[in-house]
């Protein structure tokens, strides 16, 4: 049997990739999950340690328990809310009306600040004293419903949801609008004619033509949900008392505030595990042929 020849040519362009990939992902990846085995605080000579940093995260520490729920919350909000309310934009604007272009940058235009900016410019409209929230309320004569919103451990997580919620929905509206454009018409006309409504139309072959649009969307959105940072850094810095607190915060805080980097790397891999097993699986069944 005749052996195919192997293209080195090929080989040689993808190298310098492949080079780069390992040097900013792999390597640094690998060296993580090394360090999470060691207690180590940077500079002295490192502890073997084995499982005792990941033994000691699910037992004896409240935080991480906290964080790790924290991160689950918000998880659980962006499929039932940023998905959710970013399918219904974009099948609005879809539609065709005068003015849906400008529609479309007006919710497009938050997506592209930064976490950082978006944090800063809602930590102002939550300010207790002189933020826009509290101050409608106030013209409004809802004085009895002011809050020190970022101060209260049971809704601080939530206010800075909303935030994320505002500069996020652009991104997955228009990952819809490109799916929904790819809808043929004629299956919707041919539905239309068999009796079906808009409901069970949109439910039973629009939905249903945007699998692979969904697969997409819930991935990158559920990825993004288990390494939140920014925003709640900037927001809240994980309180008041820990309520903000989230995976990311805390292997921040404990590796580069308190030099636990065996600590810190052990949150960074349980993060990463965590990741593989919820969006492999679901990538997997979702976008195998029926």
């Amino acid at each position: 049997m005749k052996q195919k020849k192997i293209d080195i040519k090929a080989y040689l362009f993808l190298l310098p990739a492949f080079v780069i990939f390992s040097s900013v992902v792999i390597i640094p990846t690998l060296y993580s999950f090394y360090l999470s085995f060691f207690s180590w605080n940077g500079i002295g000579e490192k502890k073997f340690v084995a499982l005792k940093n990941y033994i000691n995260l699910f037992t004896v520490d409240p935080v991480f328990i906290t964080a790790l729920k924290n991160n689950f919350i918000w998880i659980l909000l962006t499929v039932l809310f940023t998905v959710t309310m970013s399918l219904l934009l974009a099948v609005v604007l879809n539609r065709s009306f005068k003015g849906r272009v400008v529609y479309r940058a007006i919710f497009y235009v938050p997506y592209m600040l930064s976490w950082v900016v978006v944090g800063v410019i809602w930590k102002w409209m939550y300010n207790p004293n002189m933020g826009f929230i509290n101050e409608f309320l106030k013209l409004l004569g809802l004085e009895n419903f002011k809050v020190a919103w970022l101060s209260e451990p049971k809704i601080a997580l939530y206010c800075v949801y909303f935030a994320a919620l505002w500069q996020g929905i652009g991104q997955p509206m228009i990952l819809f609008l490109s799916g929904l454009q790819t809808v043929p018409g004629d299956v919707l006309e041919a539905a239309t004619i068999d009796g079906a409504g808009k409901i069970k139309g949109f439910f039973y072959i629009t939905v249903p033509m945007l699998k692979e649009t969904f697969v997409v969307v819930l991935a990158t959105l559920i990825i993004a949900a288990m390494k939140v940072y920014d925003i709640i850094k900037v927001m809240t810095g994980g309180g008041p008392g820990n309520a903000t607190e989230t995976l990311a915060t805390y292997m921040y805080s404990q590796t580069f505030m308190y030099n636990n980097f065996g600590k810190g790397s052990a949150i960074a891999s349980a993060m990463f595990l965590m990741m593989i097993f919820i969006i492999v699986p679901y990538v997997i069944y979702t976008a195998k042929e029926d």
